[in-house]
């Protein structure tokens, strides 16, 4: 327990290092490791659109929540 709780702390630490850019070329390499997956892997898109949705939604909710409701 104490070792991951290290190890999310150095993460953490390391992630507050980034700046708007380093976030929206960390987002760009996600974006695109995703469809590199979508190609290697072209059954994965036979898979019905709501789970995406449903995946959406649920990687959404805390940073919306954290953008609009906490202050």
């Amino acid at each position: 327990m104490k070792l991951m709780k290290e190890f999310i702390e150095d993460m953490n630490r390391r992630v507050k290092r980034f700046g708007i850019i380093d976030m929206k070329l960390a987002l760009g390499s996600a974006m695109f490791l995703a469809l590199i997956l979508a190609k290697l892997f072209p059954q994965i898109m036979s898979i019905s659109t709501w789970w995406f949705v449903a995946l959406l939604l649920l990687c959404a909710i805390k940073p919306m929540y954290i953008f609009y409701a906490k202050k």
